[in-house]
């Protein structure tokens, strides 16, 4: 197994930073590694907390008296220049839960209210995003919403369109729209099972 002989933090950051690993990979070779973290030091990377935590959140809501719509974003990216659609989502602040998370952040980018369901642990832990480039961790979260209001709370930087998606709606954006990789996973559940939450028991 390679080995980690220093880290060195290039950035600092609020909500992203960047740092280089010193490497020695199996066959002993030297190298240098560049990792992207939400740690704000480099004594809070997940290397040597040796702890996987949930930075972000993500939320699968089902709406409507018949739980027969999903809960979308459209949202505007940076890193490909466009609209993706992706799940409401966003980072679990200091001190709080993962579902205190996802009831603000779905109502602060879609203004509706969202009723966390409890499911089996297994569901919610976090698994990492994309982790060739870095540590991050999000937990998925799984609701309802009755609530069909469209105010939202955005920051400056945030284009955020609420989309409420019905079975062929969601087959639509799968097969012709970006979007975020978690999202199209369960969206091939919204799809499929009759029970799109089927999966959870």
């Amino acid at each position: 197994m390679g080995k980690i002989r220093n880290i060195h933090q290039l950035t600092d950051y609020k909500f992203l930073n960047f740092y280089e690993l010193e490497t020695v990979k199996k066959t002993g070779r030297e190298g240098k590694y560049l990792l992207a973290s939400r740690a704000r030091t480099a004594g809070d990377l997940e290397i040597n907390r040796k702890k996987t935590r949930a930075d972000g959140v993500a939320m699968y809501v089902l709406c409507g008296p018949k739980r027969d719509k999903v809960l979308l974003i459209r949202q505007f990216r940076w890193p490909i220049g466009n609209y993706v659609y992706e799940f409401p989502a966003g980072l679990v602040e200091e001190g709080e839960d993962i579902h205190e998370a996802a009831v603000r952040e779905v109502r602060e980018e879609t203004g509706m209210e969202m009723m966390p369901l409890q499911v089996d642990p297994m569901y919610e832990r976090p698994y990492y995003m994309t982790d060739g480039m870095t540590d991050e961790c999000c937990a998925l979260v799984y609701g309802v919403s009755d609530d069909e209001r469209h105010e939202q709370d955005l920051e400056e930087g945030e284009e955020i369109e609420v989309v409420l998606a019905d079975r062929a709606e969601a087959r639509r954006i799968l097969k012709e729209e970006r979007v975020a990789g978690n999202c199209a996973f369960q969206l091939m559940h919204f799809i499929h099972d009759k029970d799109p939450f089927a999966h959870l028991k």
